[in-house]
Formats: C-alpha cells, sequence, structure tokens
C-alpha cells in the first residue's frame, strides 16, 4: 500500500489482486449459504473504495485493520439493503451479553509491563505484529529491516519474556 501511495503502479496491481483473494474468503466466512453468491459483488465494492478512499489511509497506523473496516461497512451495507438480519439461537444467546472486561484489562497491563522488559526494538517489532496485527511484512517495509530481521527480534523479545516468566514461576515455588 505504502509503494502505491508513492504511484507505483506496479506495486498497486499486486495489492489489489491479493486483496481479491483475501476479502473473498472476509465476505465468504461471514455470508451465510443463500448469499454467498454476492461475495465478489462485496470484493468489487471494497476494492472500489479503497482505490478512491486510499488518499485517507494513515501510513502510521495498520493496514489490514484500515482495509476490514471498509469491508465491514460494505458488509453491513449488503445486509441493510437487502434486509438480511442475523438470528442467534436461543442455546447460543448467552454470547450476547456483556461481559466483564475487568480481567482483559489486567491483562493488557500484564502484557505491558512484560513489554516494558524487553529492549525496545524487540519491544517495538512485538507490539507492532502481536498486538497491532500489522504483518511481517508491513512491520519491516516501515522499519527498513529485512523480514528476517523483524522475526528475529520478535523472538528474541519473547524469549526473554518466556525467561523473564519462567524466573517469576521458580521464585513462586
Amino acid at each position: 500500500m505504502l509503494a502505491s501511495l508513492d504511484g507505483d503502479a506496479r506495486s498497486y496491481g499486486i495489492l489489489l489482486n491479493d486483496l481479491a483473494r483475501h476479502l473473498r474468503f472476509y465476505f465468504l466466512r461471514r455470508l451465510s449459504d443463500a448469499h454467498k453468491g454476492d461475495a465478489d459483488d462485496l470484493v468489487q465494492e471494497t476494492l472500489m473504495s479503497l482505490h478512491t478512499r486510499r488518499a485517507t489511509y494513515e501510513i502510521d497506523r495498520p493496514f489490514t485493520a484500515w482495509l476490514h473496516a471498509i469491508a465491514r461497512y460494505k458488509l453491513i451495507d449488503h445486509f441493510r439493503r437487502n434486509r438480511i438480519r442475523a438470528t442467534v439461537p436461543l442455546d447460543d444467546a448467552e454470547d450476547l451479553f456483556a461481559v466483564d472486561q475487568s480481567d482483559a484489562a489486567a491483562d493488557r497491563m500484564d502484557v505491558e509491563r512484560l513489554l516494558q522488559s524487553v529492549p525496545e526494538k524487540s519491544r517495538d517489532l512485538i507490539y507492532r505484529t502481536k498486538i497491532e496485527g500489522q504483518s511481517i511484512a508491513e512491520v519491516a517495509q516501515s522499519t527498513g529491516l529485512s523480514e528476517a530481521s523483524v522475526k528475529v527480534g520478535i523472538h528474541r523479545g519473547i524469549k526473554a519474556i518466556a525467561a523473564k516468566l519462567k524466573g517469576r514461576a521458580d521464585d513462586d515455588r
């Protein structure tokens, strides 16, 4: 996406082809069997929106999150246009109710604390890939590192976190 924003038409073509496949699976997973035929139309609508709105993409944000936001809105528009309503069997209704998120907040704080214990380079790479959801390729491109270097940095950081956790477990005995 970054290369295409710089005017690289070849990269843009490759991006659109890759995204078409990705979006097709995205929509097929979310459409009922009766509406699976609409997946290709939704892919085209999403790609057109991406094309017309690509200048709004903020390069410091994860590309996939931006793409999925566009795709999600296209899917919602499709459901509204076709008056499709999701139904949930009563047996599955408990999933619809609010859940206590206090454990998740505590877990997030623990993750942040553990990340602070690794070198900044590894911390940044882990944060971008594992928390923000950027791909290895996206991180490599934005940092100027090779994909192999990104993977090694992530591995070293996770290994350091694992060692720290192992030390805590040994202390707790």
